[in-house]
């Protein structure tokens, strides 16, 4: 057993090819004999942590874990993945339990879930002493601390179940959230022997934090969401009481919103929270009673209503946004009723299970919590610091990437500024919307931008100094102003309006924003996002691959997310896989997930294919560069790549052309390749074809019952471009477009003359 049974274990059945931070060191500690204690953050993959060591030990790895749905959530992952695993709680009868118990002494579970309090039980006990324990697992592990936010007096009886086993095994302990006091508290109350610890840092690059002071928090959650419409979220409120109030607030404003909280029922607590885990509601409005194993990855957003009593239960809170990696807000509303609220609450606190000589000591410990946690909601610094040192991490510099770093009001003249937003929207000629002004005059490198010609623009670029948040309130105001319109329809475009004024020298266009630095730290941790890759047709893809999900997650009963991660249905959108082996190149697609769903995913990507024959679902940034064979070395003795030019033919490649009486787009292009001569030049896309077309007036793109429809102008008509009705495999009609010799060699001239006019 080494580290190829590690890797191959990995990727067969959790379709990943590396490993992230942590994760090898722990697993190497675990198979060569080691205690391990580990510290990492939510999204950091701790689970794999233990499932890949418990498939290469010789017995059963039992995890304790401390809530029912969290169990669930787990275990129907790992089927899903191909790992026979169970768990034993009290949602099951006595016969299921007997069953679960026969199974695993069979050697069909490798992994076996149990609740804490399952340990002191008779049958349980006699179970274990007929199987090979190789581990345990104690998750949640800060649950064991009494300086934990989650004390829970029966993980206590963990060590009990260890030391009554005939022989130890091995113990590992992970959480994402431990002071160094709760730490230590993990270390000695499960008796860990020499153990390997591992902290790879409590930091959540991709998690945005923000604190806004204000009393108006109805107003401020309705106008974040109406602004995130289609973006997943939880919203954390102190009290029932306000968990209502707003879940009536958003109801009424058309949000699809459920809520959640101790004072429901069980059907109605279980109806909501499959409705969040099933995207049926996009929002969830909860008191912390909500959320613990709660495994939703796609959640954008989560908004505190209310400040919480610690930072180890925001923390907790806040990190179950962005689990997949994802950009996400973390925003908490502050106000100092909040103070006021939590001292109640702690006041109130039900003590009944603890020691009278243990009440004083813990009424302290959480008076001093609260006191971080208005530091944290009242700081000027940066917030992102703040978190990290409460746990311990030591941070010299501010992160360039919360609220507060972003955050100096001045009011600035954006008079120049201006004039560059209408010249793009002049560009455009109103087609477009928002993403695609801001990102050309951010100079943003994305395959829409280039898709569309953005990247051509005069202005592209032109404000990349400003900040993306600086630009949006230029634009706002703009478009209050009546410098800018925008359209009211689904597909909003922003059009100009009457810019007579900004003619008058005097004219001033002054804004009051934050003062919004680069985060040059965001730049470098972060990259470019996968999504960026995607053109139009690349995003038509990803949300046809999304319902599919969605129909697949109705039809066996489990949230979406299990089935596959919107990043592995963005990446599979990208490479556009049409065969097992491209599938299983797909991040996060390993045999077991091919197996069950990887078919009916091809099926769609090929029709998908069919229905859209010129589709280019993907543009990578590094196609603007050449391979290895055109690099050439700087001055440091690196390879550089050699920029490629843009595509042309030279003028014996015209001769070379073969017409047909009609072609596709994609016959045309695959052709000019084929036929082109010329060195170091970039492919040329169907959309770049398209696009010559469009500015002859032959073809233009129109929006028909939501879609993007490739059509023929009168114009082209007169040209002999046809439409031709075709039927795909799924039972699909779709239309194509149909050219003509005539206008084959318009294109092929175009291109011929290209190297000419661009001065080469």
């Amino acid at each position: 057993m080494g580290k190829e049974d590690e890797k191959q274990t990995l990727k067969k059945y959790f379709g990943y090819d590396a490993w992230k931070p942590g994760q090898e060191e722990i697993i190497d500690a675990v198979l060569s004999g080691k205690d391990v204690l580990a510290i990492m953050p939510t999204g950091a993959g701790k689970s794999v942590c233990y499932q890949v060591p418990a498939l290469l030990l010789p017995g059963v790895t039992i995890v304790i874990s401390p809530l029912i749905s969290l169990m669930q959530d787990q275990v129907k992952a790992l089927n899903e993945a191909g790992i026979h695993a169970g768990y034993i709680n009290s949602s099951l009868t006595e016969s299921q339990i007997i069953r679960v118990y026969a199974r695993a002494a069979q050697g069909v579970y490798k992994i076996l879930y149990v609740a804490p309090e399952r340990l002191e039980s008779r049958d349980f006990v006699e179970f274990t002493e007929q199987i090979c324990i190789s581990m345990v697992t104690v998750d949640e592990a800060h649950c064991i601390s009494q300086w934990g936010q989650d004390f829970r007096k029966s993980y206590l009886k963990i060590m009990d179940f260890i030391d009554r086993l005939q022989e130890r095994p091995i113990v590992s302990a992970f959480t994402a959230t431990a002071t160094e006091e709760v730490k230590t508290d993990i270390a000695c109350v499960l008796k860990l022997q020499e153990p390997k610890i591992v902290v790879t840092g409590f930091d959540r690059e991709n998690l945005y934090f923000r604190v806004e002071t204000t009393r108006k928090k109805d107003d401020f959650v309705l106008e974040y969401i109406r602004k995130h419409p289609d973006e997943s979220g939880i919203i954390y409120c102190a009290t029932r009481k306000n968990v209502d109030k707003l879940y009536e607030r958003l109801s009424a404003g058309g949000i699809s919103v459920t809520r959640y909280h101790a004072g429901m029922n069980n059907e109605d607590r279980k109806e909501s929270q499959d409705d969040f885990i099933y995207d049926k509601s996009l929002v969830i409005v909860a008191t912390n009673a909500f959320g613990m194993g709660i495994d939703k990855s796609n959640v954008r957003f989560v908004i505190h209503y209310n400040m919480p009593q610690s930072m180890e239960n925001y923390y907790q809170e806040a990190g179950r946004a962005g689990r997949d990696g994802g950009p996400s807000q973390c925003i908490l509303l502050f106000s100092p009723q909040d103070i006021m609220i939590n001292k109640f609450l702690l006041e109130h606190k039900d003590f009944t299970d603890t020691p009278d000589e243990n009440i004083e000591t813990i009424r302290q410990r959480d008076a001093q919590r609260l006191r971080a946690m208005e530091g944290y909601c009242r700081t000027t610094e940066c917030l992102r610091n703040y978190i990290l040192e409460y746990f311990g991490e030591k941070r010299s510099e501010p992160c360039n990437s919360c609220g507060n770093c972003h955050r100096e009001y001045t009011e600035i003249d954006m008079t120049e500024d201006a004039k560059q937003v209408i010249n793009c929207v002049w560009e455009t000629r109103g087609r477009y919307g928002l993403s695609i002004v801001l990102g050309t005059l951010l100079g943003a490198d994305r395959a829409r931008l280039k898709e569309v010609g953005a990247t051509g623009y005069k202005t592209y670029g032109a404000l990349k100094n400003r900040s993306e948040s600086e630009l949006r309130l230029l634009i706002s105001q703009l478009l209050t102003d009546g410098y800018l319109c925008q359209t009211a329809d689904k597909y909003s475009v922003i059009r100009m309006g009457n810019i007579a004024p900004l003619k008058d020298a005097a004219t001033r266009i002054l804004v009051r924003v934050h003062e919004d630095k680069e985060p040059e730290r965001q730049a470098k941790t972060r990259g470019r996002k996968r999504s960026d890759s995607l053109t139009k047709a690349g995003y038509e893809l990803f949300e046809e691959l999304r319902q599919l999900r969605l129909a697949i997650a109705r039809e066996e009963g489990m949230p979406p997310y299990i089935i596959f991660s919107d990043k592995t249905l963005i990446d599979m959108s990208a490479k556009v896989p049409r065969d097992r082996a491209a599938m299983l190149n797909v991040s996060g697609v390993g045999e077991a997930k091919y197996e069950k769903y990887g078919d009916r995913f091809i099926e769609a990507i090929t029709a998908f294919g069919e229905e859209h024959p010129d589709a280019v679902t993907s543009i990578e940034a590094d196609e603007d560069v050449s391979g290895d064979p055109s690099r050439e070395k700087g001055e440091s003795g690196k390879k550089i790549k050699k920029q490629k030019g843009a595509f042309y033919l030279n003028p014996e490649d015209g001769d070379k052309f073969e017409y047909k009486d009609l072609s596709l787009l994609v016959e045309i292009r695959d052709e000019l390749n084929r036929i082109t001569s010329a060195d170091n030049v970039k492919r040329v896309f169907g959309t770049d074809i398209f696009r010559v077309l469009t500015g002859r007036g032959y073809v233009e793109e129109r929006q028909i019952e939501g879609r993007s429809v490739q059509v023929q102008t009168e114009l082209g008509q007169s040209k002999g471009i046809a439409a031709a009705e075709k039927i795909s495999k799924a039972g699909n009609a779709y239309t194509v477009l149909m050219y003509p010799p005539a206008v084959q060699k318009e294109i092929v001239e175009y291109y011929s003359g290209r190297r000419l006019k661009d001065g080469d």
